[in-house]
């Protein structure tokens, strides 16, 4: 008997360990059949050498020597972020006593005043979309007045009954609001040319507003296609807050290159890594690295065969790609026509010059929708339902949104898109043909909207210095990565500085080619992207860095 159960014991013994070398020979696989064997041999180089220096790294010299480093790179970054000038209001705790108000308004203006990058002047890519003139800062002021202690949580209170049938909300609290953000829905579907079924919420962002399509594909994937282990299929340009999403909702990210010329998502890895398990498919219009579009029409005939979404990020291309054929410029499909397009996110505080913290995610119809919401119906504080992520909303952030959508309007929009998109043609056009730059630097795959990016293509030209060297000037550039690039978002305060921009990016590039620049002189670009690329564990430590770089951003004095 007991060399009975031995034996059955190491019977089952066995099939668990089968099982489980079965498991991980599947998953190398398919990590095999969608990247291939060099992408797939280099990344075990690089995961294998990160983790043999990850464990160098435990030595206490070395520990003790990076520890240093990254204590001073923090450090330097303190003194570069918290302003410790004895003029300016310091507030650590409540005061005493109440201010009085001019006093408030006085301490506000200081803060307003200290020193910044120049944004007004269209000088930094991207951040500030309209400016600080014109109607539409005023129409948004007047309609925070108006509707600021708003909250769509509070439409009105429900009545219940015995009878569920009878289960209404009453809207006596805030119907404006509630009329307002039902609108703005309606109005950027419609913009993005969604059938009578379209459906959609408003969100704080756009990153919100994909975690929200993310976490309405999770859902949908367990209780519709009863998957316990969802897949996301995602170009490498795509936003990060995809994989925040992946990390937030235990998606499992599966991440795809990008054709090195056009920098579109590369469809036939798109077509190895679909499986059972994939629940959706993310292609971006433009992406935010270097302002292409994928093929949405391809990745919607993919995701119509195997049944999955298909979410287009427009977060980017908010007010411009819906209007780039009505200004008369080069377009391409991208919206709800595309057969297959199942959600799209657009952030109506970009391009849309509404106020921050708006954003509106769409679904095809209202199934789609319903996969984001929840609700508790037996709580004891009452039913609680919620369409988003956030309980409580500012209401008057969809009541500036409202002003400033119905302000501007499609005639508004389409004049906005056409200067915008003309500044990002003419940077684009000196990079390309002036006879200063064409040479050094080449724009990556074919723009079409308000985003450019470029590249070296001079073998003793750093791209980060050239960065480093704009924002010596005052301009700020977003420096990319794999392959290194800058890019920038142009906006409207960016027309009127066109010019500027290319005069001080040629200066820029003609001193990073002829200045001499030691370690000692690198700009912060230089240094936090060459500590990225340096070594395996380079993402480790920027990582790090990041992190701190946000510890410091609470930092009071």
């Amino acid at each position: 008997m007991n060399r009975v159960g031995i034996d059955i014991r190491q019977h089952w013994k066995d099939i668990l360990i089968g099982c489980v070398v079965l498991k991980y020979v599947h998953r190398a696989t398919r990590y095999l059949w969608i990247y291939g064997l060099s992408t797939t041999v280099n990344n075990a180089y690089k995961a294998i050498a990160r983790k043999s220096l990850l464990l160098l790294t435990k030595i206490p010299s070395t520990r003790k020597e990076i520890n240093k480093q990254l204590d001073q790179a923090l450090s330097d970054l303190d003194a570069k972020m918290v302003i410790r000038d004895p003029s300016l209001p310091l507030h650590t705790h409540l005061p005493p006593n109440g201010l009085p108000k001019d006093h408030v308004y006085q301490q506000l203006t200081a803060l307003g005043g200290i020193d910044h990058s120049k944004w007004e002047q269209g000088r930094v890519s991207g951040a500030v979309y309209y400016g600080d003139h014109g109607d539409v800062n005023d129409i948004i002021v007047d309609a925070f007045k108006r509707f600021t202690v708003s909250n769509p949580l509070h439409p009105g209170t429900w009545l219940v009954t015995v009878s569920l049938l009878s289960l209404t909300p009453n809207t006596d609290v805030f119907p404006g609001i509630r009329a307002m953000e039902a609108q703005v829905v309606s109005m950027v579907l419609g913009m993005y040319n969604a059938g009578a079924d379209g459906a959609g919420t408003t969100t704080s962002g756009g990153t919100e507003s994909i975690l929200l399509a993310c976490l309405a594909y999770r859902n949908w994937a367990r209780e519709v296609r009863g998957i316990s282990d969802p897949e996301m299929i995602v170009p490498e340009t795509a936003h990060a807050a995809f994989s925040k999403a992946s990390f937030y909702f235990g998606i499992t990210l599966r991440q795809i290159p990008v054709d090195a010329h056009t920098r579109k998502a590369s469809l036939k890895h798109v077509r190895r890594a679909l499986n059972g398990n994939t629940c959706m498919i993310v292609g971006s219009a433009p992406n935010f690295p270097d302002g292409n579009i994928d093929d949405i029409v391809e990745l919607g005939k993919l995701a119509k065969r195997f049944n999955v979404g298909l979410h287009v990020d427009c977060c980017l291309g908010s007010f411009i790609v819906p209007f780039l054929d009505s200004a008369g410029l080069e377009t391409t499909p991208f919206d709800f026509r595309v057969d297959g397009v199942t959600s799209i996110s657009c952030d109506t505080h970009k391009y849309g010059f509404a106020p921050k913290g708006s954003s509106v995610i769409m679904y095809a119809n209202k199934t789609w929708r319903s996969f984001q919401y929840y609700s508790q119906p037996d709580w004891t504080g009452g039913v609680y339902a919620s369409p988003t992520l956030a309980g409580s909303r500012p209401g008057a952030l969809i009541a500036g949104t409202w002003a400033v959508l119905t302000h501007m309007g499609l005639d508004g929009y389409v004049s906005s898109c056409r200067s915008i998109v003309g500044a990002r043609e003419a940077i684009q056009r000196a990079i390309e043909h002036d006879a200063e730059l064409k040479d050094d630097l080449a724009i990556m795959g074919n723009p079409i909207s308000s985003v450019v990016a470029f590249k070296s293509v001079n073998a003793n030209l750093n791209i980060y210095t050239v960065g480093d060297l704009m924002h010596e000037k005052g301009f700020s550039l977003n420096a990319i990565a794999n392959p290194p690039a800058l890019h920038i978002a142009c906006t409207r305060p960016t027309i009127a500085a066109v010019g500027d921009i290319v005069d001080t990016l040629k200066w820029a590039v003609h001193e990073a080619k002829t200045r001499s620049i030691g370690k000692e002189d690198e700009g912060s670009m230089v240094a936090l992207y060459g500590v990225g690329s340096s070594t395996a564990i380079g993402p480790d430590l920027v990582d790090y860095l990041a992190k701190g770089f946000l510890d410091t951003m609470y930092v009071v004095k």
